[in-house]
Order: structure tokens, then sequence, then C-alpha cells
């Protein structure tokens, strides 16, 4: 029998039973807890990871009654339970350098499995920008926040950002950083200084007396670290530094780029190999030989930092120090997610490993002297 009321009121009964009919799909918690046999305060112990854990069996049958209802958890309610939502905060310096992308890539792998979202931020003004993206996380009630980066000698800047950790940590965040142990917290802490000697001494032993250094920017304490353990390798080697061939300069492709010209300009004594602090100085450093028509290494040798994974597209291979980037993220991540929390802040040391390639060919003169 046809219908006979107006096509106004017909409408409005469809949209009532398309309302009645979506609030009878939505899944709640208390649904949940019924499916499960369970008290509405034990589904929320077991879906929102409450401080009070609930045994084994009866969180079993609380997930299964999850995944058979297809509830989703209320993140809110989460956070409320908890006093902290899912979220990893995680600075980097540059996220256009591998090395940082690099990192952030393990402990983005390394948070998956447990549902964690991350919220990557670039800091590029150091201390000041770390501080503030650490007070936006304790109001966002994040899980925790990892710093990726160098320390610099601002030192007004970094007590800042330690009373600011201090307070995200009060509230019951987790912090971790990578890099310098200066602010109190778990650090993952590459040796950058011991690595450069490593590499200094490796490219004595390949005949190389003369050197210049791209030595990056000097407020920036893993470019300081690096450039004067180098020179101490190269005194290990009875090899002198000739101060005025450390060139200061961005961390930065082009920062490489502009601090080899600087070096091709000193003189016509010029090195016979070149340091640069990490790997896209480098990269820069070949370009400006490439440009000048200075063959790599028969006539000027070139050495990194990093082993960042772009290495592998650029001729010549380059002599650098390895570091494990993607496994210094993961153990970030394990530090902020473990259970227990330490009494004094953990320090993981991390080597490197020297890496000899085809640009730091020792040069034929170099080896008869």
């Amino acid at each position: 029998m046809a219908d006979a009321r107006p096509p106004g009121e017909r409408s409005r009964t469809r949209r009532r039973r398309a309302v009645h009919d979506g609030h009878r799909k939505q899944v709640t918690l208390q649904d949940v807890a019924d499916r499960a046999g369970v008290s509405l305060t034990t589904a929320s112990r077991v879906v929102n990871e409450g401080a009070r854990k609930v045994g084994p069996a009866m969180a079993e049958r609380v997930n299964r009654a999850v995944a058979e209802l297809g509830y989703q958890a209320n993140l809110q309610a989460r956070a409320v339970a908890t006093g902290y939502t899912s979220m990893i905060g995680v600075t980097v310096g540059n996220i256009d350098d591998p090395y940082f992308s690099s990192i952030a890539a393990g402990l983005i792998e390394a948070t998956d499995a447990r549902q964690f979202l991350v919220c990557i931020s670039r800091t590029s003004s150091g201390e000041r920008g770390e501080r503030d993206f650490v007070s936006l996380m304790r109001a966002q009630r994040a899980r925790a926040v990892v710093l990726i980066g160098s320390r610099s000698d601002n030192v007004v800047a970094r007590e800042a950002l330690h009373a600011e950790i201090g307070a995200f940590a009060a509230s019951g965040g987790r912090v971790a950083c990578v890099g310098q142990d200066l602010l109190g917290v778990d650090t993952i802490m590459p040796e950058n200084a011991a690595d450069a000697a490593a590499l200094a001494r490796a490219l004595a032993a390949l005949g190389h007396r003369s050197f210049a250094v791209l030595a990056g920017p000097r407020y920036l304490l893993t470019a300081r670290d690096r450039a004067e353990g180098f020179r101490a390798g190269l005194s290990a080697a009875s090899v002198d530094l000739d101060p005025r061939l450390v060139i200061e300069g961005p961390f930065t492709r082009d920062g490489g780029y502009e601090a080899m010209s600087a070096v091709l300009a000193a003189g016509s004594d010029r090195p016979d190999c070149i340091f640069a602090v990490n790997d896209v100085m480098a990269v820069g450093a070949l370009a400006r030989l490439r440009a000048e028509g200075i063959s790599v290494p028969s006539e000027m040798a070139v050495a990194g930092f990093d082993d960042i994974p772009t290495l592998r597209d650029v001729y010549p291979p380059l002599t650098t120090v390895r570091l494990p980037l993607k496994r210094m993220g993961e153990m970030a991540a394990s530090l902020v997610l473990s259970e227990t929390r330490p009494v004094r802040p953990r320090i993981i040391p991390v080597s490197g490993e020297v890496i000899l390639r085809e640009s730091t060919m020792p040069r034929l003169r170099s080896v008869a002297r």
C-alpha cells in the first residue's frame, strides 16, 4: 500500500530512523563489559590501560569482547583514566637531514605495535623551541617526549628547557634524549669525540698528513665534540691541524659547500684530506670539488660522519663513521615506554664504527712521504 503521508513527513521519518540506527550501532564500553561479563570499571581498566592491572584471564575476555563488537576506545576517556594520551612527542633539529629522520623512523617502528601516535616537530631554534614543544605536550597530556638533537652552548635556554622537562615529568610524562647527557633524563649518547678521534687516526694511517675540517656551527656541542675529537686523534698520530683550516658553517649540505669554498680560497697549499663533521656537509663538499674540477680521492680525500642511508648513492663512496641510527630511535622508544621508572637517569653510550671507503684512498705522494 502506498504511503499517503506528505513527502516532508516521510523524509523526517527516514532521518529519525537513520539516527536511531546509528545510535544502535555505536558500541559503548558498557556493551563490552556486558559481553565480557565484567564490571564497567574492569572493562575500563583493560581498555584504557589503567594503573590497576587486571588478571590475564579477565583481560582476555574483555579484549575478545572488544574484537567481537568492534569497539573503538575513546581517547579522551583514556586520558582521564590514565592521566595521559597515547601521544609521543618527538623533536628533531632538521627533518630534511637523514640523521634525524632515520632515528625518528626507528622510534616510530618501535611504537607502532603498541598503537602510539607519534607527533614530530622541527625545532630549529634549539632549546627554546624544544621547551615550547615540551610545554605543548604537557598540555596535551602526551605519554612521553623524545628530544633528538645536539645541545647548544646556550646555558640559559638549556636551564629553561630543563625546568619545563621537570614539570612534564611531574605530571606523569616520560622524557628521553638522543644527544649529550645534559638534561638529567634518560639519554642515548653517541660517543662523538671518541669516534671522530678514531676516524682521524685511521686517515693518518692511510698516509694523509694535511687536513681541513668543515666544523659546523660552534654553538652546537655535537659539531664541537666531533671537531675537537678529530683534532685529538690527529695529535695522537703526530699530525698537526692548521687552525686556519677549521671552517665553521651550517650543519647542512649548503653549509658544507660554502665551507669547502672557503678551504679552496685559503691558498695554493691545499690539504690532502677534508673531514666534514656530518655526512650532509661532506656531500656539499663533494659537490663543490666537482664544480672546481678537483678529483676525489686522487687530488683530495673527503670523509664524513653518521653513515646516513643516502650515502649509497654518493660517488665516490664516502668514508665515514657509522652510527646505528634506527637502532638509536628504537632504544629511545624503549626508554620512555618501559614499565618501570628508574631512580636515576639511564645513560646509554653508543659507539660508532669507522668505515673506510673509496673517498679517502691514500694519495701516492702522501704514502711516499
